[in-house]
């Protein structure tokens, strides 16, 4: 009896761990977005873990371990009702230890939850809140369950002999496959990429933020992986789990900050927080199958590879914002592979056959492809199905001006720094800005006016102020660039006009009176661009025909010294165009 409540006191205390990682992947996720989208982000990880919950208890479960068939759990699958004997005999496919049965429960629903957290990230900041909930409650209810009878529900793949320690591939590597998908059908970001083709980084607002949501992570591995052992009957396999979990995350943070400052030329912290989440997943599978030293090698490896699989889908327009396709997907998938080379067979006592490079030949190997391949087919196809679904009946995606405000206001309705005023922001340029609200019919500037002033150079020397909103800046410098201007100040600025703001903001219900709005404020100062010409390049470019296209300001200025060569005048503005 001792050794039940051991035992039981143990998972429970792991399940605690697993279940602190929501909070891991919602400071990591929000941390590398961007601060509009802060509040939509921390809610969809809130809410995913209440989703996934409901839909694994309704039955999800009961999918998962309701049977020995080899495909699906086909009885005992409502478990709210009661708790059915099948779940509780001596010769149940869960007994793994003695314990009790609803630590088991919430034990396997605690991961159910993180796989459907991983795909929060991949789509983030243009995904509609109600399609990622639903989705989230069909991966949870459907999806993740058949998996995980194959594997952990006595399915066919565990048949075979397929070996997955702690969720590499039923867990990390479906929900990167989910992912995955929605990222493909989603599309990239509003600004994501320019005319030629090449990604645009898009900086997150916080990355203090997202550190310590890494620290989080780690911490919530050490539940993870060695409370996978479902017993503290041998301490020396929890022992042995905990350290090769922990070797593989540091392995992962130094190849990851080496491979980055090789690849990049400075050391980027966003691939290091990567690279210690890749070699935490790469060692998930095989934590208890492989020794020590093979985990500090398979953290290496998924610290190199995370880089190069991030600037890979990058490349290949799969806009996934924190990595979480690279992190969960690849190196979820290379962890399940490596144990048909590493497995080595007593290294723990939950350890039951080699791989090839201890003697066990290629049959381990064979099958763990096998395994992989077939959850790559079910999973992203069965995902792919669901995101296709909602695209075709309420939408998957926000519209353009709601993603270049930011999903909190939109999808919301408040902020989550509304002291503060937001940063720059990478902006749509071209046709994706046209799309938002229909411009004015613009006639070409050379058309209009002179772009260059035929008039005396020298008689005035203007000031043009203009205060307008942080998405229209990428195209309005654009075109001022184009008419030869390309020296402005630009400053981060709060206010309101004759509207008083709009009161858009709403905390806890109640409306926030939105006085000072975020701005920004680009001063010019020409000579030989004439005026009208900038102003009506100006107007064509800011024009929606509402509320918030900005204003301009223009004064004469007196003079103008600069300071490098004390010119003054006209000729301190000589490399104005």
């Amino acid at each position: 009896m001792s050794q039940v409540i051991i035992d039981t006191f143990w998972v429970t205390i792991a399940a605690f761990l697993v279940f602190w990682m929501n909070l891991g992947f919602a400071s990591v996720e929000s941390g590398m977005a961007r601060s509009k989208n802060a509040v939509n982000i921390l809610s969809k990880n809130f809410i995913v873990f209440a989703v996934s919950s409901l839909g694994f208890m309704l039955l999800g479960f009961g999918l998962m371990f309701g049977s020995d068939n080899p495909l699906i759990g086909t009885r005992n699958l409502w478990i709210l009702s009661g708790i059915p004997g099948y779940y509780t005999a001596p010769d149940t496919l869960l007994l793994g230890s003695p314990i009790t049965f609803w630590i088991k429960f919430f034990w396997q629903l605690v991961f159910c939850g993180t796989a459907a957290t991983i795909v929060s990230g991949a789509v983030a900041e243009r995904v509609k809140y109600v399609a990622f909930i639903i989705f989230s409650f069909a991966l949870t209810l459907m999806i993740y369950p058949i998996i995980g009878h194959w594997i952990w529900g006595g399915g066919w793949l565990a048949a075979l002999g397929f070996q997955d320690f702690a969720g590499g591939t039923v867990v990390h590597s479906l929900g990167g496959w989910a992912a995955l998908a929605g990222a493909i059908i989603l599309g990239p970001r509003i600004g994501k990429y320019g005319k030629d083709g090449k990604p645009r980084a898009i900086p997150g607002h916080n990355m203090s933020l997202a550190v310590i949501g890494v620290f989080v992570l780690w911490i919530g591995w050490f539940g993870f992986n060695p409370g996978s052992t479902l017993s503290f009957a041998n301490p020396d396999d929890v022992a042995h789990v905990l350290l090769t979990t922990n070797t593989a995350a540091i392995a992962g943070i130094l190849l990851s900050t080496a491979a980055s400052w090789l690849k990049i030329g400075k050391p980027d912290l966003g691939m290091t927080i990567n690279g210690c989440l890749a070699g935490l997943v790469i060692i998930t599978p095989g934590a208890a199958y492989v020794s020590i030293p093979a985990s500090l090698l398979l953290g290496a490896i998924g610290g190199v590879v995370v880089v190069f699989a991030v600037l890979a889908f990058d490349k290949a327009k799969v806009d996934d914002p924190v990595g979480a396709t690279s992190v969960h997907l690849v190196c979820g998938i290379l962890g399940t592979l490596a144990i048909g080379f590493f497995a080595e067979e007593g290294v723990t006592t939950l350890s039951p056959a080699n791989g090839l490079f201890y003697g066990g030949g290629l049959g381990l190997f064979g099958i763990q492809v096998l395994g992989v391949f077939t959850v790559a087919v079910f999973g992203f196809a069965a995902s792919a199905l669901v995101w296709l679904v909602l695209k075709k009946t309420i939408g998957i995606r926000v519209s353009a001006q709601e993603e270049i405000d930011g999903l909190d206001i939109g999808e919301h309705g408040n902020k989550a720094y509304p002291d503060f005023a937001a940063a720059v922001n990478i902006l749509a340029d071209g046709d994706e800005a046209v799309a938002v609200s229909p411009p004015r019919p613009a006639v070409p500037v050379e058309q209009a006016i002179p772009i260059v002033n035929t008039a005396d150079p020298r008689a005035r020397i203007t000031k043009v102020s203009i205060i307008t909103g942080y998405d229209r800046m990428s195209k309005l410098q654009e075109s001022l660039d184009a008419i030869g201007i390309t020296g402005m100040t630009i400053t981060s600025v709060m206010g309101y006009g004759m509207q008083k703001g709009h009161p858009r903001e709403y905390y806890r219900g109640t409306p926030v009176e939105t006085k000072l709005l975020p701005k920004v404020q680009v001063d010019i100062v020409i000579c030989k661009v004439p005026v009208p010409t900038l102003v009506d390049t100006v107007k064509r470019v800011l024009y929606t025909g509402n509320f918030g296209d900005g204003k301009l300001f223009i004064s004469n200025v007196e003079n103008v010294i600069k300071v490098r060569t004390g010119e003054e005048g006209y000729d301190a503005l000589q490399d104005e165009a």
